[in-house]
């Protein structure tokens, strides 16, 4: 593409068309187990889509890995794909605790 050639902008181009997020637990205290598994698609600096996954004990930093994909369709196809598994192994959303006044 030649600089001198007006280019036409597309402001949407890098920009991710909804959230994905995802945080699921699992637990079994006669296993001693306590797991936490995070997920989220975000930009790239480059308008790509990175699918960003965080794993390990509840309580502990855990491990990061990152899946660059040129379309957004990838990484979504790929988180659901995970979710799915996630699912299967018995990861649940974390069971939140309410107070309430009497």
């Amino acid at each position: 593409m030649s600089l001198d050639v007006a280019a036409l902008c597309d402001d949407h181009a890098g920009m991710i068309s909804q959230p994905y997020q995802l945080y699921v637990e699992r637990t079994d205290p006669a296993k001693n187990m306590a797991r936490y598994y995070a997920m989220e698609i975000g930009p790239t600096m480059f308008g790509e889509a990175c699918l960003t996954r965080r794993w390990g004990r509840i309580g502990k930093r855990g491990q990061e890995k990152q899946h660059v994909s040129e379309r957004e369709e990838e990484a979504v196809r790929l988180f659901l794909d995970l979710v799915k598994q996630k699912r299967a192994r018995g990861y649940r959303p974390r069971a939140t605790l309410r107070y309430f006044q009497s």
